[in-house]
């Protein structure tokens, strides 16, 4: 069912097409954002992670053409447009980082031989940027879910996932893991993903219709976000190698806490953090299927602790919008850090009749605490990538 916002969305970005192209778009296609609820950082070491897909998406309106000529234009970008022919060798663009989502995604098409023809796109999204909320994400699974259907290539959802994976870390020149493209393109209404990062097997988790999904971003510029990444990663795999393992997903938090004194304190922090997140998001996704809110509630916190101790990837005004809903939701709801680090949102699990006083209690307290007004989405888990 398509909503009145929705809606006035697509009417909006019709008249971008129009305008741009010069004749009505034939079809339109969408790929929402994604908010994490357990598992930070986990993706990259094979372990496991529990996001949705939120109501918040990337929209597309988009007709086929009958030469190699793709045209794009963003109207988030002051209707910035971009074209390149599918017959060169497509590089990244000068200026524009958004085109490099969609040149990425499409040159990784090729790459794997995929018969695709040119298009005429128009792109708009809803999805917060630098948020931690994965607009990058959206982008560039909406781009190989058109042209997927467009050309009706012979690929899975997680082929879509997957290939906009590898337009990120091989194009764009972020190394990220698959979560958020997997979420973004095999979501489903009413449920969160558990996902394995190493085998790719997903499972549906029930979300209670008693919760309510509440993402605050805490409007932290996210700045060092890109250099601590990396760093992370590296130690990351620097436990791995010390252990001999593949990844921090091979050994249980028992194993690790035994061989604690084969690595730098600095180092066993870290896959600490990996190896209990790991654990703990298994943990929560039972909890969820069986409506243990008090259990989800501890898990949660427990996961924003490490964040902070271990991982050290929160900051100060994120600690305190967690430590702010932590103490007013008790055992009723779940509250922690979501997203990558350094800024960026945190994520609340609530019965609904609490939503208001939380936003009347961020209301109060945040700016006067830090001088930054936050931002609260309410949102749906949603369903992944498709044709509207």
């Amino acid at each position: 069912m398509m909503t009145s916002e929705l809606g006035s969305r697509i009417k909006a970005l019709n008249a971008v097409f129009t305008d741009s192209f010069g004749y009505a778009a034939s079809r339109h296609f969408q790929a929402p954002g994604r908010v994490n609820l357990i598992g930070e950082h986990t993706d990259y070491n094979d372990g496991f992670v529990l996001p949705c897909a939120i109501d918040y998406q990337t929209l597309v309106a988009v007709s086929p053409r009958d030469d190699q000529t793709v045209r794009v234009v963003a109207r988030d970008y002051a209707n910035q447009q971009d074209e390149f022919s599918l017959t060169d060798d497509i590089q990244p663009h000068s200026s524009q980082q958004w085109s490099n989502y969609v040149r990425g995604v499409i040159k990784h098409l090729q790459l794997q031989g995929m018969a695709i023809g040119g298009a005429d796109i128009a792109i708009t999204g809803n999805v917060p940027q630098g948020a931690g909320l994965s607009s990058s994400a959206s982008l560039e699974v909406v781009i190989g879910e058109t042209f997927r259907q467009l050309y009706q290539l012979p690929m899975s959802q997680s082929d879509v996932a997957l290939n906009g994976q590898a337009a990120e870390n091989q194009f764009v020149g972020c190394n990220c893991g698959i979560m958020d493209q997997m979420v973004s393109a095999c979501g489903s209404q009413h449920h969160a993903l558990l996902l394995d990062c190493r085998s790719l097997d997903t499972q549906l988790i029930s979300m209670p219709e008693s919760l309510s999904v509440m993402i605050i971003n805490s409007n932290v510029k996210r700045g060092l976000v890109d250099s601590e990444y990396n760093t992370r990663r590296q130690q990351c795999e620097e436990a791995a190698r010390i252990l001999g393992i593949k990844a921090l997903r091979d050994i249980s938090l028992a194993d690790l806490q035994r061989k604690k004194d084969l690595l730098p304190p600095l180092v066993y922090r870290r896959a600490h953090h990996i190896v209990s997140d790991s654990e703990r998001t298994l943990l929560a996704a039972e909890a969820l299927r069986n409506n243990d809110i008090s259990t989800l509630s501890r898990l949660m916190a427990e996961s924003h602790h490490s964040m902070r101790d271990d991982f050290e990837i929160t900051v100060a005004p994120i600690d305190y919008i967690v430590k702010l809903l932590s103490s007013y939701l008790g055992e009723r709801g779940g509250v922690r850090m979501t997203g990558g680090g350094f800024g960026g949102c945190v994520v609340a699990l609530m019965p609904h009749n609490l939503v208001e006083g939380a936003k009347q209690l961020l209301a109060q307290k945040y700016q006067a605490k830090t001088g930054i007004k936050e931002d609260i989405y309410i949102c749906k888990a949603s369903n992944g990538a498709g044709e509207i």
